[in-house]
């Protein structure tokens, strides 16, 4: 394989004694040469990608699954009733509304004008309580660096300058005045991808005022955290902040707006996960992991709000729980072996009825506002499309509201649910999806996807990738492994800092399940996961070359000693901890940071490395020194090729097209890479 020269250094770090050699720094940068480089890249696996006979079919094959009508839930605001809908194959959806009385309905938003190709999407939406007014964020290219945009909601004209450089954001209205957003300094030009973002800031925009007048309210030097989110209780009485330096545990502070006065701090420190998710009067209802690993909602009052005043409304159990409010009741969903269970509370945590679903799978929704008695929620498997029903908060009822049109026939399908027995020990659950008739010959394609990470849990969901995938034979397989939030706080932390190769170990075991019990074989297995993901991926196939044929790293964290230099990354050090810690913390990264773990003379998987050039979130460089890495050093004729997507970000909004090619070019690289000649018919 003559693959494109990357230029290499002679830079060394040094940790705690020990010199790291980086070669590769200088793609981090967003020079000529690495331009010239990623083109060359982009060329190289787009040369080898159109050999593959079937990838045009696999791409038709998508294109046309894809291509039904997509509705979703609807929201009222005002006098108007909201939703969006996708036609088919449109790059973005549009936003929609009918008037309650003409029951007129018209375009509010229309994304796919934003932008010629339909790259830019809208990120964020809020109207003030009146619903006459609203702001949105939209994001271009699919950077996390948006820009917020106001408007009359009636007449859907502009009225205010934009507000730029907005990122990790929300859009809280305070009255008609104005509202409250978060955002950075903007780094150095040139930057954007490497320069460090870690003092986060809340700010007020008052309507008519330019940007350069908004008022500091939180963060900056004063109070620097890395991540805040500011908001108005539905009442607006309150402004909520929660800060916080890490993606787990976060500081709560509130202040009554009605009353006056400073901010009140409800908890301190980062130890605990703390949200007010919903207020009444002097009332404070807060959704807590404090004293409750698998989480609880309490009750506590605006004048003594710490701690020890608080007293359970829905109290822990054994399964994880969260909680929405709509309607005027809290609606508790209850996790049991990743699938969903509801119950319905009233304000005082009495249990009002546990509700009936459609069949096991992923539940959301049951949220809106305390007057709304109709609320909706969504269901869906790895089998069974989403479909949206409608339910009456007083009665309990709920009736099918939006049953999408998909060529799909769940009943020719079968998901099941094992569960198998890691390293140490550990029992993990894994979903095993495909065709009815496949038989356990070890012949079957099998992509085996997980997270692992961020206390994030994978529940049953419907995807038409995976459709097409199972519909040319294949398995699709998802294990709830170590780091994720399927059994609560233990189940997260057991995946972090020094018992991060749990994880890495789950995935492994759940590999070695599938092809013993002849589901599959490693000739015939494919390893695939984004982001956290990306690295569970990319530390696998350095760990255990020999047991998958295919590898997937998407959008991958994957330089484990450097992953805090970058944009946002000093946030993840909770899950990762960072290689300036200790010399033990520094040792273990280092054991399989997969940058550092390719070793010349091994037969790596065939491998399709997915990143973005403009991801500000993880930067794509940890996919350039990565992939770098693999075709110095790979001794096999199994490729490594760098999937590099244009005038795109980290995965959120990008275009229909986008996603349709990638996942085209993965299934038929799967496939085409496992010696499959053609697909089946």
């Amino acid at each position: 394989m003559n693959y494109p020269k990357a230029a290499k250094g002679n830079q060394t770090d040094t940790y705690f004694g020990t010199a790291i050699a980086d070669p590769y720094r200088g793609l981090e940068n967003d020079s000529e040469p690495t331009k010239k480089w990623v083109d060359q890249e982009v060329a190289y696996s787009q040369r080898y990608l159109s050999q593959i006979p079937f990838r045009d079919e696999i791409k038709n094959q998508l294109t046309d699954i894809w291509n039904y009508e997509k509705i979703s839930a609807p929201f009222k605001e005002g006098d108007y009733t909201y939703y969006y809908k996708n036609d088919g194959l449109q790059a973005q959806s549009v936003l929609y509304r009918t008037h309650s009385k003409t029951k007129a309905t018209e375009v509010f938003l229309d994304p796919n004008k934003f932008s010629e190709k339909g790259t830019t999407s809208l990120s964020q939406l809020s109207f003030n309580k009146k619903g006459n007014l609203a702001a949105y964020s939209i994001s271009e290219g699919g950077s996390d660096w948006n820009k917020i945009i106001i408007i009359d909601a009636i007449t859907k004209k502009q009225i205010d300058e934009n507000i730029v450089d907005v990122k990790f954001s929300g859009i809280s209205w305070k009255g008609d005045e104005g509202f409250f957003y978060s955002s950075y300094d903007k780094p150095k030009e040139g930057t954007v991808l490497s320069g460090m973002t870690d003092k986060h800031k809340v700010f007020y925009h008052k309507l008519g005022t330019k940007q350069s007048a908004d008022q500091l309210i939180f963060g900056g030097d004063e109070t620097p955290r890395r991540y805040l989110g500011a908001g108005v209780s539905e009442d607006q009485r309150y402004l909520i902040i929660s800060a916080a330096n890490a993606t787990n545990g976060n500081e709560l502070y509130i202040k009554d707006l009605k009353n006056g006065g400073d901010f009140i701090q409800i908890n301190k420190g980062f130890d605990v996960n703390a949200n007010i998710v919903d207020t009444e009067g002097d009332n404070l209802f807060i959704f807590t992991d404090k004293d409750a690993p698998n989480m609880r909602l309490v009750k506590t009052t605006i004048k003594n709000p710490s701690p020890e005043t608080w007293k359970d409304v829905i109290p822990e159990s054994e399964n994880v729980l969260a909680v929405s409010t709509g309607g005027g009741y809290f609606f508790a969903t209850y996790m049991v072996d990743a699938i969903d269970q509801v119950k319905q509370y009233d304000k005082s945590g009495k249990l009002i009825r546990e509700i009936s679903l459609p069949g096991k799978g992923n539940i959301s929704g049951f949220g809106g506002k305390e007057t709304e008695k109709e609320l909706y929620f969504s269901f869906s498997n790895y089998i069974t499309p989403g479909t949206t029903f409608k339910f009456n908060a007083d009665t309990g009822k709920s009736e099918v509201y939006q049953k999408p049109k998909v060529k799909f026939n769940p009943e020719d399908y079968v998901s099941e649910q094992v569960f198998y027995t890691s390293k140490d020990g550990t029992k993990v659950p894994m979903m095993i999806n495909y065709k009815k008739g496949i038989k356990l010959d070890g012949k079957n394609p099998t992509m085996l996807y997980s997270y692992g990470g961020f206390n994030i849990s994978l529940q049953p969901s419907f995807s038409v990738v995976n459709a097409i995938w199972m519909q040319n034979g294949g398995i699709y397989a998802v294990p709830n492994i170590r780091g994720g939030g399927e059994y609560g706080k233990k189940w997260h932390d057991a995946g972090t800092k020094l018992q991060k190769k749990n994880v890495f170990n789950d995935f492994i075991a759940a590999g070695e399940y599938l092809q013993s019990k002849g589901y599959t074989s490693k000739e015939f297995m494919a390893l695939s996961g984004r982001s956290n993901g990306g690295l569970l991926v990319g530390a696998t196939m350095t760990m255990r070359p020999d047991l998958a044929k295919v590898a997937f790293p998407g959008v991958g964290v994957l330089d484990m000693l450097r992953y805090n230099k970058f944009t946002a990354g000093a946030g993840w050090s909770y899950d990762y901890g960072t290689a300036e810690d200790s010399k033990e913390m520094f040792e273990y990264l280092k054991s399989y940071s997969p940058v550092h773990n390719v070793k010349a003379g091994t037969c790596y998987p065939s491998t399709m490395i997915i990143t973005s050039d403009h991801d500000d979130r993880v930067v794509p460089a940890h996919s350039f020194k990565f992939g770098a890495e693999l075709q110095e050093k790979q001794k096999c004729a199994n490729p490594i090729l760098l999937r590099i997507e244009k005038n795109a970000g980290h995965g959120a909004g990008r275009a229909t097209d986008q996603v349709i090619s990638e996942n085209a070019d993965l299934i038929s690289f799967a496939l085409y890479e496992m010696g499959i000649k053609q697909l089946a018919k």
